[in-house]
């Protein structure tokens, strides 16, 4: 396989990989919005709605009696805490991979130390939640920062 494929290919992984972030911090900034509007009680009712028919056959779900639990912990505090994250986070994102897209080099760095800030936060996260799409989530933002680090030596080199 020729250098020049694999480096096409490694730039268009990093395109992609741009496009998924995208998505995800479009998500984020819906989910952030929708966090500081949706009511405990609006949440509640959404849970029991969707898990009627489960509480119906097994009234003692592991995963509904959690949903529920989580549900009614959340507190106003909490809520605001969610949604300022989400849009923040989301806005941080979506304004950094706007500026990749456009191939300014001062993003590309700027990028980097976003996303390595990202990941120490996301493994403190991890450290009390244990959960897996943190992993996950963290294990994408490593490798586009790999992705990124790269895209902007090509840049500067061939740019």
């Amino acid at each position: 396989m020729s250098k020049w494929f694999q480096e096409q290919n490694l730039r268009l992984a990093f395109q992609i990989s741009l496009i998924i972030k995208g998505v995800f911090a479009l998500l984020e900034i819906f989910g952030g919005i929708a966090a500081y509007f949706v009511s405990q009680q609006f949440l509640l009712s959404l849970i029991l709605a969707v898990t009627r028919q489960e509480l119906t056959e097994d009234p003692g779900d592991v995963v509904v009696r959690y949903l529920l639990e989580t549900a009614h912990n959340v507190s106003l505090s909490t809520q605001y805490f969610t949604s300022i994250y989400l849009l923040s986070h989301g806005v941080i994102k979506t304004v950094l991979i706007a500026g990749l897209l456009r191939k300014r080099l001062w993003y590309y760095p700027a990028a980097i130390v976003v996303f390595v800030t990202f990941i120490a936060y996301q493994l403190f996260r991890f450290n009390y939640t244990h959960s897996i799409w943190l992993l996950l989530i963290t294990l994408l933002d490593m490798v586009v920062i790999w992705l990124t680090w790269h895209e902007y030596r090509y840049l500067q080199t061939y740019g």
